[in-house]
């Protein structure tokens, strides 16, 4: 009789997303990564992977660090978020001295709730402090398939995202 009436999540995801409903499969990949497991998830291109970790970065407290290699991916995600109202940020080699600026005084705050980064951001020494300040609980490897599609020789800074994950002593 009450089959269709929305749970919490679908509830929080029409109110953040304006979307009625989850993808199949999305809603449990968001409940391992709430309950702070290490999550691999391979789904096809248009299946919704962004708002699988996106949801649960508004939702949880802190940071949640996005490493991509595709800055016009990463430019197209900041501009769709913030239309949303989400406090986001990307850095990449574009990045302008202003938008640093902001970046590095929201991470002090705590307000960003998701950071976009190229790998190549990995090798700075002030990267991890910067994303400790930040109250980090959440490392996102998006379009991972061009790690093994083209291997650690194409992008080798991809190496360090192990020593991140150990440094901060969060889930992947």
């Amino acid at each position: 009789m009450y089959r269709n009436k929305p749970t919490n999540m679908e509830k929080l995801l029409l109110q953040y997303f304006n979307l009625k409903s989850f993808k199949v499969g999305q809603k449990e990949i968001i409940g391992s990564i709430l309950r702070g497991k290490d999550v691999f998830a391979v789904m096809p291109t248009g299946s919704g992977k962004s708002l699988c970790y996106q949801f649960p970065a508004i939702l949880q407290e802190g940071l949640t660090v996005v490493i991509s290699p595709l800055i016009a991916l990463m430019n197209s995600q900041v501009d769709y978020l913030k239309k949303l109202g989400i406090s986001c940020g990307a850095l990449t080699s574009n990045t302008n001295a202003k938008d640093l600026e902001e970046i590095r005084v929201k991470l002090k705050e705590q307000t960003l709730k998701l950071l976009y980064m190229a790998p190549e951001r990995l090798s700075k020494i002030s990267t991890t402090k910067l994303l400790k300040d930040g109250n980090t609980r959440l490392i996102i490897v998006d379009e991972a398939h061009c790690v093994s599609q083209w291997g650690h020789d194409f992008r080798p800074n991809y190496l360090l995202i192990g020593n991140l994950r150990k440094s901060l002593n969060v889930p992947l």
